[in-house]
């Protein structure tokens, strides 16, 4: 679901709303603006408020105040926002439009004053506070018939106005913004729907849906998969009712329509059982969240083509159900990828690197890319190393890796390199087979990524594993969804800054 905000930008001198949010530095000091704006005595008022209050001004803290009397004829709140950082940081005005979003009082009409105690804030950063306000302000409640439209915990106000020094030029930065918004939504939405209504087929008709952007849409079947030789993938969704599928999404911004793409491959199990080696009924709920890899493939090329970003993208996406029925794969058998090597089963809950190996093998070998980088929720080692506050990377390629690891610095959706190495791969050599698809609790999510390493043809290629960031994911300032939506910023951040033009 679209976030309920109504969001608009207008110039500094205009009408404030009901509620008038201002920005100030260390113990509520007033920009030149707001001082102009306030006036003499509503400046003396806030100082006083401040000092009463012990308020430092810490960025995101906020003090609510009620109007004096007369001050604006509708305006009947202030709130005062924080912006004082450490020497060494900048303010994140992302961050910080979410913080105010969640201090703003439900179903009112607020007005920012786009100007903190150094005067007006820049296009871009009033463009990435409005993202930020718009992203908090996001909720699914597409099933929720007795709650909807009266949910206590509905974020922050209905309608926000920027006033900002220059409008015209932060609403031009904004509709590049609602383009990785609506991304960043459709990824959430996706991560966030019920099995019973995501099935495979129904994924890859939402994932058609982008031809309106311009995408160009291929949807394999399992006929055509078969074709192909994608046994690995196959193999994992032949358990269940619901057949599988292949996306792949093409859009091609770049001058020249021919130039080499980037590749961006999604594991796509929109319900994992575990399959014959099945997981304890505690929880399970939660692996309809298992496909958020392909949810952010999906997300981040809708943000592309809604931008029309000056680049050629290939989306890939495999999407399958791994269920336990008498026809569902078992540990012991042995399956010959798309690539020709064999992969022994060990246990079938290892399933999602085996429908990436024969994506990112079919990827590489008719798309010959630049790079390929996959996103997975692949494994619940990598909670164990990182938590929740980072996805692992795995790469073969150091300037791949540098470049992602500065755009997830710069968008919040943090990384950190993890090793890959030959003496893991020992651990995932097959008596039986060319590799097996498990080698045990131990570096379990190294092993999985050097599984992956074999089926990307010497291709610069990183790894995203996402499982503790993109669902069941932590509250933070711009999200308060399951599904967070993780990725979709990241990577348009990468595309844009290095291979555009």
């Amino acid at each position: 679901m679209s976030s309920a905000l109504k969001l608009t930008i207008a110039n500094l001198d205009e009408a404030f709303g009901d509620v008038l949010v201002v920005l100030v530095g260390k113990d509520g000091k007033l920009g030149p603006e707001a001082a102009k704006r306030l006036g003499k005595a509503g400046a003396a008022r806030i100082a006083a408020a401040a000092e009463a209050e012990s308020f430092a001004g810490k960025s995101g803290a906020t003090l609510s105040l009620p109007a004096e009397t007369g001050f604006r004829e509708k305006t009947t709140h202030l709130v005062l926002v924080g912006t004082e950082t450490a020497e060494s940081q900048k303010a994140d005005f992302l961050k910080l439009g979410g913080q105010i979003q969640a201090k703003l009082p439900k179903g009112r009409h607020a007005s920012i004053l786009a100007a903190g105690p150094d005067g007006p804030i820049g296009p871009d950063a009033v463009a990435g506070m409005a993202l930020g306000m718009k992203l908090a302000a996001y909720r699914f409640d597409r099933y929720q018939t007795q709650k909807k439209g009266d949910d206590a915990e509905a974020p922050g106000a209905s309608a926000v106005t920027l006033l900002a020094e220059n409008a015209a030029a932060a609403r031009r930065e904004l509709k590049t913004q609602d383009a990785i918004f609506s991304g960043v939504t459709l990824a959430r939405d996706l991560v966030n729907e019920p099995p019973n209504i995501l099935t495979p087929t129904e994924f890859a008709s939402r994932a058609a849906a982008l031809e309106k952007l311009g995408v160009e849409i291929d949807i394999l079947d399992e006929k055509a998969l078969k074709k192909l030789g994608m046994r690995a993938l196959l193999g994992v969704g032949q358990g269940s009712e619901q057949e599988s599928r292949v996306v792949i999404m093409k859009w091609l911004g770049a001058k020249d329509e021919k130039a080499q793409p980037v590749a961006f491959i999604g594991k796509g199990v929109v319900f994992d059982t575990g399959g014959i080696s099945i997981k304890p009924a505690q929880g399970m709920e939660d692996m309809k969240g298992d496909m958020a890899g392909a949810a952010a493939v999906v997300g981040l090329m809708h943000a592309l083509a809604a931008r029309k970003a000056k680049a050629n993208v290939i989306g890939a996406i495999g999407l399958v159900e791994n269920m336990p029925d008498g026809n569902a794969q078992r540990p012991g058998d042995i399956v010959t990828s798309m690539s020709g090597q064999t992969i022994e089963i060990i246990n079938t809950d290892a399933e999602g690197r085996l429908v990436l190996a024969d994506v990112l093998w079919h990827v590489k070998q008719k798309y010959n890319p630049k790079f390929m980088i996959n996103l997975a929720t692949l494994t619940g080692a990598i909670m164990v190393a990182l938590g929740q506050e980072h996805a692992g990377l795995f790469s073969n390629n150091d300037d791949l890796a540098g470049n992602l690891l500065k755009a997830g610095t710069a968008t919040g959706e943090k990384l950190w390199r993890m090793p890959l190495g030959p003496e893991y791969d020992k651990i995932i050599d097959s008596k039986f087979a060319d590799v097996k698809n498990s080698g045990g609790r131990y570096g379990g999510a190294i092993t999985a990524a050097q599984f992956l390493q074999r089926f990307v043809d010497g291709c610069p290629w990183a790894h995203l594993d996402i499982a503790g960031t993109a669902m069941s994911s932590p509250s933070t300032d711009i999200n308060k969804s399951w599904g967070s939506g993780f990725g979709v910023r990241l990577l348009d951040r990468l595309v844009a800054e290095n291979y555009e033009g």
